[in-house]
């Protein structure tokens, strides 16, 4: 379904020395000079700018929320959509501190938000089945929400937008990304479950063993992303995995926030591994296991901040180190423009 073009690495030496000739010291600026690196593969060695950045928050709801995985009711998600839509989340408090323009988009809430004013709806259903019990969704579904993030990403794509950074709202979508972490990984599912919203130690016991049995009852189809997802995945992570792929087809960079989005990214390099080029990890999650995913997908995540909020929230805090990565590149004085030597 996706054609991408591995970044290109053609000049790697040329954009290594415009960096290392900058006025400072080799790699002083440290994971900042690797980003601006990145940064130049995929937007140009010319000069690499961020244009037109979005936030798309996808949210759908899972039906294992039923079987007590959270604090929180299901329907809480639809409560936290109209709070995005209100501008009263801290999603939106950090988008208007950055200047980066947000999209809600509404991928299957249990109740249809019908005469909402700022939702995108592309909904593949009332929520997911309750993936312990059965699959989540079918292969039909996961294809169309593919298909879907691609027409959303083509639209910003043609408004100019090169930068597109990712996050989600669902309840109980911690168990479903546990669950892929450990089908992709091969891990024990306790190993892979965390506390989520904030569930006590009963909730996290009672959490770890629905994952795990969903895991044992789909344990044969699991072969492939596509089946990982329809067995395990939730419309969310359906529609951002298709996000980031189809984003990086047209070469736009894509910013990852914590544990979902990670899961997402987990499964879009199952299905083409030259997505991963494309991908800047924002934060490190406090969640249990996105650490283990960071080691996995070999990625360095720009912030660290103990947060574990989701709502794309890391990444849209990692905005200004990336501007400040293009903004050393692109601007920073070189030894012979400053006259000096060395």
């Amino acid at each position: 379904m996706f054609n991408i073009s591995p970044a290109n690495h053609e000049f790697d030496d040329e954009i290594q020395s415009k960096i290392d000739n900058k006025t400072k010291p080799l790699g002083a600026l440290g994971e900042l000079e690797t980003l601006a690196k990145q940064l130049a593969r995929v937007l140009g060695r010319d000069k690499p700018e961020i244009i037109n950045p979005k936030l798309l928050v996808f949210a759908a709801d899972h039906g294992i929320a039923a079987s007590g995985v959270s604090i929180a009711p299901s329907e809480v998600t639809t409560q936290m959509v109209m709070n995005f839509v209100a501008g009263g989340a801290a999603i939106n408090v950090f988008c208007r501190q950055m200047g980066v323009e947000m999209e809600v988009i509404d991928c299957g809430i249990l109740q249809p938000l019908e005469g909402v004013d700022g939702v995108i709806e592309q909904r593949l259903g009332a929520g997911t089945a309750a993936i312990h019990k059965q699959p989540a969704m079918t292969l039909g579904a996961v294809k169309q929400g593919l298909e879907m993030a691609r027409e959303r990403i083509e639209f910003h794509h043609q408004q100019g937008c090169n930068l597109i950074a990712l996050g989600e709202m669902g309840i109980g979508n911690t168990s479903s990304a546990a669950a892929i972490m450990a089908s992709i990984m091969g891990m024990n599912s306790a190993d892979c479950v965390g506390r989520g919203t904030g569930i006590d130690a009963a909730t996290l016991k009672r959490k770890q063993m629905l994952v795990e049995q969903a895991l044992r009852i789909h344990e044969s189809e699991l072969t492939d992303p596509y089946n990982i997802l329809a067995c395990l995945g939730g419309f969310e992570i359906v529609q951002m995995t298709g996000a980031m792929l189809a984003a990086a087809e047209r070469k736009m960079l894509v910013v990852v926030d914590g544990f979902i989005a990670t899961a997402a990214a987990m499964v879009a390099v199952q299905i083409d591994a030259n997505v991963r080029d494309y991908m800047i990890f924002g934060h490190k999650s406090d969640e249990r296991g996105h650490c283990m995913m960071m080691e996995y997908l070999q990625a360095r995540p720009l912030l660290n901040l103990g947060m574990r909020l989701g709502e794309g929230s890391g990444a849209v805090l990692a905005l200004p180190l990336i501007r400040a990565a293009t903004g050393f590149y692109n601007e920073m004085a070189s030894f012979s423009d400053a006259g000096i030597e060395i």
